[in-house]
C-alpha cells in the first residue's frame, strides 16, 4: 500500500506541476504576459515555496519534487511578466 500511495503521489505531483509548462512556453514564445496577474504569480510563488518547506520538513518525495520543478516554472513565469511589462 505505501508503493502505491507514492505513486499516486508522483503521478498527481507530475499533473499539476507540468500543467504550468504549456504557460511558461507560450510566455517565452510570445513574450507577451499582459494577461497574468502578477499578484497570482507572487502568491503562487509563495506558495509553493511554504509547500516546499512542508515537505522537506515530513520527507515527501512527491510534494520536494513538485513543488521544485513548479517553482522553476513560475519563476521563469515571474521574471518574465517583470521584464515584458
Amino acid at each position: 500500500m505505501e508503493t502505491f500511495t507514492l505513486f499516486l503521489g508522483l503521478f498527481a505531483a507530475v499533473l499539476t506541476t507540468f500543467a504550468f509548462l504549456p504557460q511558461s512556453i507560450k510566455a517565452i514564445k510570445t513574450k507577451h504576459t499582459k494577461d497574468i496577474s502578477l499578484p497570482m504569480v507572487i502568491m503562487l510563488e509563495a506558495g509553493l515555496m511554504t509547500w516546499l518547506a512542508y515537505g522537506i520538513l515530513i520527507k515527501s518525495v512527491p510534494i520536494i519534487a513538485a513543488n521544485t520543478v513548479s517553482i522553476v516554472f513560475m519563476t521563469i513565469i515571474l521574471y518574465l511578466k517583470i521584464r515584458y511589462k
